[in-house]
């Protein structure tokens, strides 16, 4: 089973989400449809830009909550590296 850590962003540079999960389409899909309360709803942080797949929880979590630590310029960095345009990878990961 695979597990990942992302990032969303509610636009370019704007409000950064980090989490992980086993199931990045239907947790995006979560994020997108709005259907729980929390921060990402409430700041409308729903464009996947950044994601790394690992093959077992406890990796994964701590490198979730290592991410957590970054400060918000080392995040920024970590995106633009693979994804330089913020371009919503939600759809290529559906496909």
């Amino acid at each position: 089973m695979a597990y990942y850590v992302y990032l969303l962003a509610s636009k370019k540079y704007g409000t950064l989400y980090i989490g992980v999960t086993n199931d990045i389409i239907r947790r995006i899909h979560e994020h997108k449809s709005r259907v729980a309360a929390g921060f990402s709803k409430r700041y409308s942080v729903d464009r996947l830009v950044w994601f790394e797949i690992y093959e077992d929880p406890v990796t994964a979590i701590t490198r979730e909550k290592e991410l957590k630590k970054w400060r918000r310029e080392w995040k920024i960095r970590l995106i633009e590296e693979q994804n330089p345009q913020w371009i919503d990878l939600y759809q290529q990961i559906t496909n």
